[in-house]
């Protein structure tokens, strides 16, 4: 008996949550997403990722999802739909760019890390940082089989392994292998400026396992 499809509901059609999709379909996985403009703006990704995907708007797209992912900036005050991704698995793919996003005095001083924040607006989800240090465009170019020397690695961080599992299996279907850098507290060692981020392009587990103890705190004041 086959296994049944998994769906993943993706908020955020960007270069990030639409490469996802792309890498997902491919990988046989239904898609459904979502973006801030409405799902009849989506056409022309929908026509393009075929018979596994559908537009929706974000909570139908987190209800749909058997997992989630946001492929969107955090916000302070929570813009995603807590009650459809109660209870499941949300991978958010944000980096904090202060030249973005603003300054979030919290973020700044090294009290929290913005993954620690997305886990407190969605308290019943179970949050991973994934996919925050590799170009979008590279998900499809760089995949490779298990053990193929050139296959790189990417980091995932949580506070829940159920989370850690799903990301791990999912970085494994896509042609990477896994760091864990867990839990959300430490996911600032992979922040854009740290050495895990400067050597996405060519960095193996052990490399990226290395990479991450490199990395040295920043605050901002």
């Amino acid at each position: 008996m086959e296994a049944p499809v998994t769906t993943i509901g993706i908020i955020g059609t960007g270069e990030v949550g639409s490469q996802i999709a792309r890498a997902a379909v491919a990988n046989g996985y239904k898609v459904v997403i979502a973006n801030s403009r409405g799902p009849e703006t989506l056409k022309g990704l929908i026509d393009e990722l075929g018979p596994s995907a559908r537009a929706a708007y974000a909570a139908e797209a987190a209800a749909a999802g058997d997992f989630a992912v946001i492929a969107v900036p955090l916000k302070l005050v929570n813009d995603m739909p807590v009650a459809e991704l109660a209870g499941k698995v949300v991978l958010d793919t944000n980096n904090y760019m202060t030249w973005r996003d603003g300054h979030f005095p919290m973020v700044d001083s090294g009290e929290k890390t913005v993954h620690e924040l997305r886990q407190e607006q969605l308290p019943t989800s179970k949050v991973a940082k994934a996919f925050t240090h590799i170009q979008a465009p590279s998900l499809l170019r760089t995949a490779r089989p298990a053990g193929d020397p050139a296959r790189r690695a990417l980091s995932v961080s949580s506070d829940h392994p159920e989370a850690v599992d799903v990301v791990t299996r999912l970085y494994d279907q896509f042609g990477f292998d896994t760091v864990d850098n867990s839990p959300l507290s430490e996911s600032w060692r992979t922040a854009p400026g740290q050495p895990a981020w400067v050597q996405h392009a060519r960095q193996n587990r052990e490399q990226l396992a290395r990479n991450l103890e490199l990395a040295e705190p920043v605050t901002v004041t």
